[in-house]
């Protein structure tokens, strides 16, 4: 079935949607956070999205991350195109099938309004928010910290620090061979996508 792009924009609000349309936000990482970020931003509009990842999709990964087992084996930003354009095939999508570092992190990003760190590992969130702040300091990045476990809706939170904004509960923490559950991870997603409307609409 086809639709037009006055169809899908039918119900957006008509004084906030031509912001949401020159918008181009950066996702770093596909995975639990950034796929879940990467389709609440399509939903909502968001003009250009710019999404950067090396991993492929496992089985393991169902539980929480915007794919579906015939994808299995893809690369999750191939994946993850393949998905965003089937919701919403209006807004325009750059992915990157790469390991980032702090050499291609300016390149890759460098048009970016606002970056979205959507990462696992420790060691690579501290690098993408260094490396950020340090090659672009006038823009914000929203990281996510602590979104482990069930519940305690009550201690996820958001942060800021200057140029740095950070969601989730900052405390709990991943346990080994244990992934972390689909209702915080989306939670946390879903609050990092609120935050770069609520900073694209200041």
């Amino acid at each position: 079935m086809k639709i037009s792009q006055k169809d899908f924009f039918s119900k957006h609000d008509p004084k906030i949607l031509p912001i949401i349309r020159k918008a181009t936000v950066g996702i770093a990482g596909a995975g639990g956070l950034g796929s879940n970020v990467a389709v609440s931003l399509a939903r909502v509009g968001i003009g250009k999205l710019i999404i950067a990842d090396f991993d492929t999709i496992e089985a393991s990964n169902l539980n929480r991350q915007q794919y579906f087992i015939e994808q299995i084996g893809k690369p999750k930003v191939i994946a993850l195109l393949e998905n965003l354009k089937k919701i919403n095939p209006f807004s325009e999508y750059q992915i990157h099938h790469i390991k980032l570092n702090e050499k291609n992190i300016p390149i890759i990003f460098k048009d970016v309004d606002i970056l979205v760190e959507a990462f696992d590992k420790a060691e690579m969130k501290k690098m993408l928010i260094e490396t950020w702040l340090s090659e672009f300091p006038e823009k914000p990045i929203i990281a996510a910290s602590g979104l482990a476990g069930y519940g305690m809706n009550e201690l996820i939170h958001t942060k800021k620090l200057d140029n740095l904004y950070i969601c989730g509960d900052e405390i709990t923490k991943l346990k080994n061979n244990i992934s972390p559950m689909a209702p915080r991870v989306g939670i946390v997603a879903n609050m990092q996508a609120n935050l770069v409307l609520e900073m694209l609409l200041m």
